[in-house]
């Protein structure tokens, strides 16, 4: 299948291609997992030049989208995202209509859509959010490449019983799975409670992203960033499964607990650094 034929909006899906079709599926996991009712959530994923050159014609570009600022980092670079209004339940029959490629021009004034987004629809109302914190992930992390926002259901939970404070909340959830302090080590961002899709929203997300790689939007729901799907997918499901352990055993008697020089001893097996100023010892 040529490069032209793919790069047509119909008939070909997008399934095709391997970036669309990680995508398809990652945001049918997302939504069978309840993180995505409706169209709650969103997904970029920062793509190679020439992995894409090798499905789609980079030279034809189908219209151009002005965002919401512009993005003078992220000049030339190419994205997969998430369609404002689009349900994840439905990515996975039909691509084209709830994905798009974009380009990012070189004067980081407008974004050139390459694929997708078919019947004029338009990217994430949250891609201000993702931009800002893609921008600051890079500059702590050249190998970071996606930004996950989902509406994970325990970790929502927890932000209604739980103190707010980013150190005790990392703690409480270090202290739920063995894992957590080896996938998180760099603790968790919280920020307050924002209207979502503003760019204040997604300049606060961003300044937390500096030191952190997921941060938590209480009552709403979580960002988590990675230099792959997985990596970030796999940062959420544990935050979440963290999340849920400590929604089963809340209100009981806790009688023993993985204490914080525990924690500290699977830190140096794991060879990761704990955030300071969390752990007592």
């Amino acid at each position: 299948m040529n490069a032209s034929y793919l790069n047509t909006q119909t008939p070909a899906s997008g399934l095709e291609i391997p970036f669309v079709r990680e995508m398809a599926e990652i945001t049918q996991h997302m939504w069978r997992n309840g993180w995505d009712e409706r169209n709650g959530g969103n997904v970029s994923y920062i793509l190679d030049e020439q992995e894409v050159a090798k499905y789609l014609d980079i030279k034809q570009v189908i219209r151009t989208i002005k965002p919401a600022f512009p993005v003078h980092e992220l000049a030339g670079k190419y994205f997969i995202v998430t369609g404002s209004g689009k349900y994840f339940k439905n990515v996975i029959s039909d691509p084209a209509a709830n994905l798009g490629v974009l380009r990012v021009t070189n004067n980081g004034e407008q974004l050139e859509l390459l694929w997708g987004l078919a019947n004029n629809a338009v990217p994430t109302s949250e891609l201000a959010s993702h931009f800002m914190s893609h921008i600051e992930r890079l500059k702590v992390d050249p190998n970071h490449r996606v930004v996950i926002h989902n509406h994970a259901s325990n970790t929502i939970a927890m932000t209604f019983i739980h103190d707010l404070d980013e150190n005790k909340f990392t703690k409480t959830l270090w202290e739920m799975c063995t894992e957590c302090i080896v996938v998180f080590p760099d603790g968790i961002g919280i920020i307050s409670w924002m209207v979502p899709g503003s760019n204040e929203i997604g300049r606060a997300t961003a300044a937390k992203m500096k030191d952190h790689h997921a941060v938590i939007w209480p009552h709403h729901g979580i960002f988590g960033t990675g230099s792959t799907i997985d990596e970030a997918f796999g940062l959420i499901e544990t935050v979440d499964k963290a999340a849920q352990i400590y929604m089963l055993i809340a209100g009981h008697e806790i009688k023993q607990r993985i204490t914080d020089q525990e924690l500290v001893d699977l830190a140096k097996a794991f060879k990761v650094t704990p955030r300071e100023g969390i752990l007592n010892v």
